[in-house]
């Protein structure tokens, strides 16, 4: 649960700061600090705050929030010299950071500009000469000093100009392309989705997985590479504005309409903040279509707020010292992405578009002077190939931004029955522990059912909470839209349902939620259940005690474009688990398509899956054996399979494409409370020869039931140049209406004691196109293999592959 002391602490700084504007008039302030006030009393009574207090006065900061009604007050932007003393203080700050962990090169370039933005401003802005001169002088001394031109300055510490907004901390990120270790977490946030050291092996990534890493790192016309150790020396600070180098991303068509120029902060907000409060109900969205993105954003601002983790904050750069995003009068910002497989770099400037009714047409916070929903939203659609975005869901939205590991359960499913009792009570007993984040969806409805049921079609909410009240199965949700909501049962307008005993359960007052369209509802789940179509949860990484991955490519040359017979060519891996108690573990495995295309994005037709099997060796066909965990090809980037296993145990994973036609790169990544390892399976055969047959006449002699015709079947002789044992693997591909199969007999072996000698030499059943006969540790010497269809009088053409862990050669006796 959270943090009940918290949420009253919370409450009680944002009425302070309320009533701190409401005096000075700003009611644009004031109005939002109240609805943060009143929102956070609110959620300490959900938590369980005693105090019978919190819902009066939240009412209160609700009342004096409408008194202020709609009234704006305009804010006067900066003027351009006012612009430029910001740049100048933020300049000597980076240059002071620099100064401090020894980067002098740096510190001098940064002093240096700084120095002449204040030698430029100090006769233009008089009021302000005082604090030009100072800062001037401080840089000018510390280039001085740092290039041993001069004595030491006066001032036994000229640091200690740094006083309220730090100089910003770049945390180590950790080189996703070198050694793949995890950074140490700062503070309570959760650990970066990258490779950890202790449990992939070799510790690094190959040179293959740098290549793929590297390749999709270009994504719609502009690259996003991996997190690097550079990046912790970021520049932020310039003379002159940042300008993005990408440009100006491209508008949606409904933007274009109401478009009449891109903005920076400054040019509409007298003092720019990059984040007041971390609230889901500040979050706002517009016109673009990214209203699962939207709601990510806000059920991760409400995890945040909740429990006390950086889930945002943590992927905004830069940051002062404590760890908090700042606000850059420079107009460059980074964010920390989770795409392709690793978190990728993301460089956007702050220039936003702006309608010609004086608003933004891109989402913003209801605190129209912080900046975090808007920058964070720019940084995400820049990835996606601008505004115009295809749409997406919000696992995918939610794992972008935070790395946590994304679960669909559809409600309505032909492939899978929905549990609807057991997934309530999954969600009821992990959301309040903060296992998990969770984003619903609805599906399609006709307009008519929309506007009865106050929902909105094939769009995404936040759940804000999940209640058990006396059988009364509840979920609260957000519309990112902050208005229009659910008004069917349970709905503000549903005075029946709500009992005073309710009412007192849940802290909850119909008469005052009508007060505040913020978009957010409660609803019952059997409602629910009949309207919206998935369910999203996004859980924490954390809950697992090791994760690695793998970053590989399949290209579309391997194997056949179909695998329902034959999956000896697809990508194959060894999943040991290192579990040796009786107590159960729970195995999670990740497979993530990369994409690097907007309209790959929007029409995605590759369809991915992930097979598991037990034993850990090479599958060849996909239903010998039968699978222990049966995938199901799904369209999205993302497929998770689910463990829970007792004891020490091995797993062959296989990956699947449906109707293979393109190359794709992905990542495999397992979580697992308890050791494991995972490695590509690799093939002991070194020396292959292939060979094209035909059963044609008399040759097509069918099986071993045929004995006076199967005979003349073609006979293929092969000697395995071994004094020793060896491994040999015959694979047969032939038209799948034709069921066939292969046997092999010993002419002249050198060890008939060897342990493969002691098994069956034939392939067993005959199978439809594609057959296998796997000879392990079988003596070296002659054999003759005999391929045959199950029946006389089958006539093709086949290909026979001989593969071998020693040389051999192959030849035709008949």
């Amino acid at each position: 649960m959270a943090n009940v002391s918290m949420l009253e602490s919370d409450a009680s700084y944002f009425a302070r700061l309320a009533v701190q504007y409401d005096r000075q008039g700003d009611h644009d302030q004031a109005k939002f600090y109240y609805m943060e006030a009143a929102q956070a009393l609110l959620a300490a009574q959900l938590a369980g705050s005693t105090n019978p207090q919190l819902a009066e006065k939240a009412n209160e900061y609700i009342l004096r929030r409408d008194q202020l009604g709609e009234r704006v007050v305009t804010q006067t932007p900066k003027t351009a010299p006012q612009m430029k003393l910001e740049r100048a203080d933020f300049l000597l700050r980076q240059a002071l950071d620099e100064d401090e962990v020894g980067h002098e090169t740096e510190a001098v370039e940064l002093y240096k500009e700084a120095a002449e933005l204040c030698l430029e401003l100090r006769s233009i802005l008089k009021d302000d000469k005082a604090k030009i001169e100072k800062m001037a002088t401080l840089a000018i001394e510390r280039v001085e000093k740092l290039r041993n031109i001069s004595a030491a300055p006066k001032k036994k510490n000229p640091l200690v100009y740094v006083e309220n907004n730090k100089p910003p901390n770049y945390r180590p990120l950790g080189d996703a392309l070198s050694d793949g270790r995890a950074p140490a977490p700062s503070g309570n946030a959760p650990s970066r989705n990258v490779r950890p050291h202790a449990n992939s092996g070799n510790g690094g990534y190959s040179q293959q997985e740098k290549d793929v890493l590297r390749k999709t790192s270009g994504i719609n016309g502009r690259k996003y590479v991996p997190f690097m150790p550079a990046d912790i020396n970021e520049r932020f600070a310039f003379p002159v504005p940042f300008s993005d180098k990408d440009g100006k991303l491209a508008l949606s068509a409904q933007q274009k309409k109401h478009f009449k120029e891109w903005v920076r902060p400054e040019d509409y907000i007298t003092n720019p903040q990059m984040i007041m409060a971390v609230s889901s109900f500040s979050v706002k969205q517009t016109i673009v279509s990214d209203c699962s993105f939207v709601a990510s954003l806000a059920i991760s601002a409400q995890y945040e707020r909740k429990f006390g983790t950086r889930l945002l904050t943590r992927i905004i750069h830069p940051q002062n010292k404590r760890g908090d995003p700042i606000y850059n009068p420079c107009g460059k910002y980074m964010v920390e992405l989770h795409i392709n497989g690793v978190p990728r770099k993301v460089v956007i400037d702050d220039y936003l578009p702006m309608g010609r009714d004086g608003q933004l047409l891109c989402s913003f916070s209801s605190n129209r002077s912080e900046l975090w929903v808007s920058i964070l939203e720019k940084a995400y659609m820049k990835v996606m190939g601008g505004y115009d975005f295809p749409g997406s869901n919000s696992n995918i939205d939610l794992h972008a931004l935070t790395g946590w590991i994304p679960e669909r359960i559809a409600l309505k499913s032909s492939s899978k029955p929905f549990d609807k009792d057991k997934e309530f009570r999954k969600i009821l007993d992990k959301f309040h522990k903060g296992h998990c984040v969770v984003t619903v969806a609805t599906g399609p409805m006709s307009e008519a059912d929309a506007t009865r049921a106050g929902l909105v079609e094939s769009h995404a909410y936040a759940m804000l909470d999940v209640r058990d009240v006396k059988g009364r199965k509840l979920l609260m949700l957000k519309n990112p839209w902050s208005h229009l909501r659910w008004k069917g049962k349970f709905s503000d307008q549903d005075t029946q349902s709500w009992t005073p005993e309710l009412r007192r359960a849940l802290n909850y007052d119909p008469g005052s939620a009508q007060q505040i369209d913020n978009g957010v509802f409660w609803i019952d789940y059997d409602s629910f259940c009949h309207f919206y179509e998935c369910i999203y949860i996004n859980w924490n990484p954390e809950l697992f005690k090791n994760t690695t991955c793998l970053h590989h490519t399949w290209t579309s040359k391997e194997g056949p474009v179909k695998d329902m017979y034959n999956i000896s060519d697809n990508p194959q891996y060894r999943l040991e688990l290192k579990n040796p108690g009786s107590s159960p573990a729970a195995v999670w495995i990740l497979l993530t398509r990369h994409i690097t295309d907007k309209d790959d994005f929007a029409n995605n037709k590759e369809f991915i899956t992930l097979f598991v099997y037990k034993g850990g060796a090479r599958v060849y066909y996909p239903s010998k054996p039968d699978p222990y965990k049966d995938g199901i090809k799904i369209n999205s980037p993302h497929y998770l399979c689910q463990m829970v296993e007792t004891g020490s145990q091995v797993f062959t994973l296989v990956i699947s494409q449906y109707e293979k036609r393109n190359t794709i790169h992905y990542t495999l990544r397992v979580y697992a409370q308890c050791d494991f390892s995972l490695t590509p399976i690799v093939d002991p055969y070194k020396h292959t020869q292939e060979i094209t047959g035909e059963w044609k006449g008399k040759t097509a002699g069918g099986c071993g039931n045929y004995p006076q015709t199967h005979m003349f079947n073609p006979i293929y002789q092969v000697s395995l140049d071994s004094a020793s044992t060896c491994h040999l693997l015959v694979e047969l591909r032939a038209p799948r209406e034709y069921s066939a199969g292969i046997e092999a007999k010993p002419v002249n072996i050198s060890k008939p004691s060897a342990l493969g000698n002691q098994q069956e030499l034939s392939s067993g059943n005959y199978r439809s196109g594609y057959s296998i006969l796997r000879l392990d540790s079988i003596s070296g010497g002659v054999y003759n293999i005999i391929p045959s269809t199950f029946s006389p009088g089958q006539e093709a053409n086949f290909i026979l592959t001989f593969s071998s862990s020693c040389p051999l050669k192959v030849s035709r006796l008949q």
